[in-house]
């Protein structure tokens, strides 16, 4: 994490008239009297001054581009968005890429005259990027952010945040942006089908997440010594979490049908990851080697390449997880005939083969037998609303409050239906 320590401070300097001076942002700043203790204090404010504003000093006249803003808004994001361990949170991916339109339209512009419209300019480029309207919204959001930290930073008026607050979010209906529609759970029989597809590991992951509501990013770092284990229902106590730079405790915890499937992974070294793609790979490989139909040479006993260029992870991560489960979606819900490549055609080749009507029911296809492990929180916090309300089910998925919980938690219309019945 970059700390002041990191940071080349400009001295203290004597001026040649006999006053105390700094250079800051291309300009000297006079202390007083070189050496006095009020020259040193001042000293001592410009530079923290310096320091949060990004390492730049300006003043409200002086010319501050929205390069430079960008720049200096940063090098703050860089700082604040880190968990306690010093690990960068995604939120600095967001905010990259929000930034990005504004960059590539105004960098040039002073950072004062960036208004209502050319806000709405920045969002038609979102628009024009196929970014959904949710996601466009959230990033106008970062975007006025930057200008609200500019103006506690005392870079740009306080006039030009609060115009930017009068452009207001895209309405569903109302806008050229992109819909999406809402997470559903995955239906049974897709998760089923995927199983015999994927490794052993994958699909204990799986069902660990059906039971405890756990979020991919919780699962796949899974270790004996993060568990406790001397109760009959068991806690793990992930080492890093999705809020815990919010300073919220995140506990999850095993019954008996989930300890049953830690069980067969555990092992001696308490600090190893359980899940592991070095042993899903020998896992494959050794039923490759039970249906192989010639004998194995005693030279092909071991044909691994003595500096492969990539290796297994000791553990899965999101992205890897989320892989394993599309790799596997591919090979459960192959595309129809017509649809799919040939025999020996490569991927470029099908691709360019294809029409756009043909592109389009292929994409169609895979998003209505394609899923990923996100959805299987989705699963768990339907089923435990259901059952046992909407309170047990925040508790249970580590939800702050119960609005997020309705969100993943899909109505029991069955239940609605049923008591309409009744009623109706």
């Amino acid at each position: 994490m970059p700390t002041e320590s990191h940071v080349r401070i400009p001295r203290y300097g004597k001026h040649a008239t006999g006053q105390a001076v700094v250079r800051l942002s291309g300009r000297d700043h006079y202390l007083g009297k070189y050496g006095s203790t009020a020259a040193r204090d001042k000293y001592d404010r410009l530079i923290q001054e310096w320091l949060s504003h990004g390492r730049s000093l300006p003043g409200l006249s002086e010319r501050f581009t929205i390069s430079r803003l960008i720049l200096a808004y940063w090098r703050h994001c860089e700082e604040h968005y880190r968990k306690a361990d010093g690990t960068p949170t995604s939120e600095l991916d967001l905010v990259k890429l929000a930034l990005r339109p504004v960059r590539e339209l105004y960098g040039d512009t002073d950072a004062g005259d960036f208004g209502p419209l050319a806000l709405k300019a920045v969002r038609e480029r979102m628009i024009e990027r196929k970014w959904c309207r949710n996601v466009i919204n959230k990033m106008v959001g970062r975007v006025k952010q930057m200008f609200r930290w500019a103006v506690e930073n005392e870079i740009v008026s306080s006039s030009v945040y609060h115009g930017l607050q009068a452009v207001t979010g895209l309405r569903r209906g109302r806008t050229k942006a992109r819909e999406t529609t809402p997470v559903r759970p995955v239906p049974e029989p897709m998760i089923e089908a995927v199983k015999p597809h994927v490794s052993k590991a994958v699909s204990a992951m799986i069902d660990l997440q059906l039971l405890t509501g756990m979020r991919p990013g919780e699962v796949c770092p899974l270790r004996a010594c993060d568990i406790d284990m001397t109760n009959p229902v068991w806690v793990y106590r992930p080492e890093s979490h999705k809020t815990e730079h919010h300073g919220h405790l995140r506990e999850i915890f095993f019954g008996p049908q989930a300890q049953a499937i830690i069980k067969q992974f555990l092992r001696l070294d308490t600090q190893a990851y359980l899940f592991s793609p070095w042993e899903a790979r020998e896992e494959r490989f050794q039923a490759m080697r039970v249906v192989r139909k010639t004998k194995v040479q005693p030279s092909q006993a071991n044909r691994r390449k003595a500096q492969p260029k990539r290796l297994p992870r000791d553990h899965y991560d999101d992205s890897s997880y989320r892989r394993a489960i599309a790799y596997a979606c591919e090979r459960a819900f192959p595309l129809p005939e017509n649809l799919g490549p040939r025999l020996g055609e490569t991927k470029k080749a099908w691709l360019a083969r294809l029409t756009e009507e043909e592109r389009a029911a292929v994409r169609a296809w895979r998003k209505q037998h394609r899923w990923n492990p996100h959805r299987l929180r989705h699963n768990a916090g339907t089923k435990l609303r259901r059952q046992y309300g909407v309170e047990l089910a925040r508790i249970i998925l580590g939800h702050a409050t119960a609005f997020t919980t309705e969100i993943y938690a899909e109505a029991d219309r069955a239940q609605a239906q049923d008591v309409m019945a009744k009623i109706g």
